[in-house]
């Protein structure tokens, strides 16, 4: 997905801020289940959450303001009651690898693990473990 840096997104620097890369890593997440067909929104209706337990991030180098950044996310691996997705950020113009990074998820009900549903793991193309 195509973000682009505003102003808001900047530290005193010129540069985006370290925190905002997760925000980043949030929208494609949330973009990449929608690709499937899955509706995060659809499944808190539910009661069914998905919780960040681990995330990991690797700056290499800056993104500026009015830059044009492509997030990419995919799927690294499925199992009963986790997802972890992997992240790549790059800028547009010059194709610059700026941020590399990989969130896990829990899967939870009620406020404990609950086995992804079915139709999510066959959405995703994948079997679980």
């Amino acid at each position: 997905m195509e973000i682009r840096v505003y102003y808001e997104d900047t530290d005193c620097g010129n540069v985006v801020y370290y925190a905002n890369y997760l925000r980043y890593f949030e929208r494609a997440r949330t973009e990449f289940l929608r690709r499937f067909g899955v509706s995060v929104a659809e499944w808190m209706a539910e009661g069914v959450l998905f919780t960040v337990v681990e995330c990991r991030i690797k700056y290499l180098a800056p993104a500026v303001y009015d830059d044009l950044l492509l997030v990419t996310t995919e799927l690294s691996d499925l199992a009963r009651v986790r997802l972890e997705l992997s992240h790549e950020i790059v800028r547009e113009s010059d194709g610059k690898l700026l941020v590399t990074g990989a969130t896990t998820l829990a899967c939870v009900k009620e406020g404990k693990p609950f086995r992804i549903p079915d139709d999510i793991v066959r959405r995703l193309g994948q079997t679980g473990d």
